[in-house]
């Protein structure tokens, strides 16, 4: 990943924080049948040194061989993104030598697969998958309200998959490039035409690191 130092983002929590608000991951490999990309959510677990992504996918998905033979996988965590107009940056008024960009938050982690056949881990996982996803509603579902046989038949028909961390990075393209003052015109835009008050709060927070 292309990755100036302006934009890294090293620290394990945040990057964590990051793939915990954002699960929904390209999983990236390589093998026999070429590259492979799919969306699956994954959950993170403090295990390992750096952590541990759990995930299960189709037993008929074709990106299964290339996880099974154990060869490096990268999922990649987006996490919010959204255009900037030059419009917004106090310095377009000042000289007018702008022009437009791409906020972004990404996470990237690789690390070497293990394909899981169990019944139980898979159902633990996806169990744990929908709690981190449905917690924060009044009336929470949860795996047990579905019929025992119906839930059974699906977990015949899925298979677990663990990726512990080997590298993990991050790339927070929140604006540092800019003036304090273009900055606070990107907070200010994005808030005044309801693009993204996520981002809006990530330069700020970073803005503020800067000058603490």
């Amino acid at each position: 990943m292309y990755l100036p130092s302006a934009f890294r983002e090293e620290r394990p929590e945040v990057l964590h924080a990051s793939i915990r608000a954002h699960p929904l991951a390209t999983l990236i490999t390589a093998g026999s049948e070429g590259l492979i990309a799919n969306l699956v959510p994954f959950i993170l677990v403090d295990a390992g040194e750096k952590g541990t992504l759990r995930a299960h996918i189709a037993k008929a998905n074709d990106q299964l061989n290339a996880l099974a033979a154990g060869n490096e996988a990268l999922v990649v965590f987006h996490g919010p993104q959204t255009y900037i107009t030059p419009s917004w940056y106090a310095s377009k008024i000042e000289h007018g030598r702008v022009v437009p960009t791409w906020n972004y938050v990404v996470v990237q982690v690789r690390g070497t697969p293990r394909v899981i056949d169990d019944a139980q881990w898979i159902r633990t996982q996806i169990g744990a998958l929908t709690s981190s996803q449905e917690s924060r509603r009044a009336e929470p579902w949860d795996v047990s309200d579905a019929p025992e046989a119906f839930i059974e038949g699906q977990l015949r028909a899925i298979i677990g998959v663990e990726i512990p961390i080997r590298t993990i990075e991050g790339k927070w393209k929140v604006s540092q490039n800019r003036t304090a003052a273009d900055r606070h015109g990107v907070c200010a835009g994005l808030r005044e035409e309801g693009i993204s008050e996520e981002m809006a709060r990530l330069v700020e927070e970073k803005l503020a690191e800067e000058t603490t």
